[in-house]
């Protein structure tokens, strides 16, 4: 083989070596492959992360949807002074906030060095009265900090439940509005009758009678009159 052939099949294998070593490089993760991951997230400066953004609706709604929903989020500060959310908004939507008790809150406290759950039981809440969405698409929503501090990002819209009720987010969704329902009323007692308490003069059937006082005047008969003077009729003598 000439010279100029075998330097020729040692640059062609160097090439492929290079090719095959930058590859590897290059890894497996999302960034590298510019896969997307399913559910959105965001960052603010070095110190804020916003993760697994999702707009919840409720059970067994689809397509274009307008309504109450809930936004699940996960919040981690690595700053070291807390950061506070102020506001959440999805197109003119609001959130109102809520502490894991279920008392109103003006805004999110996220703690230094700590992390907040929006969503789910036991958690804090941001919950919408009324938004717009596509379900199965994602809806700009914007965070908004006290330090000034404000991020678009582009959430995922799920349904409180998948397929069969066994969703990824099952319970996350708005709870529905209790319905007024109609209370029958129900059946009186069936108390047993009180006896009537005769009144004043009335006779009780199988009762003795009770003898009638004399009134002040009145000739009871077989009684001597009162006052009267007994004549005393001698008998004759003989």
């Amino acid at each position: 083989m000439s010279r100029s052939l075998r330097r020729g099949s040692i640059a062609a294998i160097a090439a492929i070596a290079i090719a095959s070593l930058s590859s590897c490089a290059a890894g497996t993760t999302p960034d590298t492959l510019q896969i997307k991951p399913d559910n959105a997230a965001a960052t603010l400066g070095t110190n804020l992360r916003l993760n697994n953004i999702v707009i919840v609706t409720g059970v067994g709604t689809s397509g274009d949807y307008t309504g109450p929903a809930n936004l699940v989020v996960n919040i981690s500060n690595t700053a070291g002074t807390p950061a506070e959310l102020q506001s959440i908004t999805v197109g003119s939507a609001t959130a109102t906030f809520a502490d894991a008790a279920g008392a109103p809150q003006s805004s999110i406290v996220v703690p230094a060095g700590g992390s907040v759950m929006l969503g789910g039981q036991g958690n804090p809440s941001a919950s919408f009265s009324s938004a717009s969405v596509h379900i199965g698409g994602f809806a700009t929503t914007t965070f908004a900090f006290k330090d000034g501090q404000k991020v678009d990002a582009q959430a995922g819209v799920s349904p409180d439940s998948g397929e069969n009720g066994r969703g990824l987010y099952k319970g996350y969704g708005p709870t529905p509005a209790a319905s007024a329902s109609t209370k029958a009323a129900s059946p009186a007692a069936s108390a047993p009758a009180s006896p009537a308490t005769p009144s004043a003069g009335a006779t009780t059937p199988g009762a003795p009678a009770t003898p009638a006082t004399p009134s002040v005047g009145a000739t009871v008969p077989g009684a001597p009159v009162a006052g009267a003077t007994a004549t005393a009729t001698a008998p004759a003598a003989h």
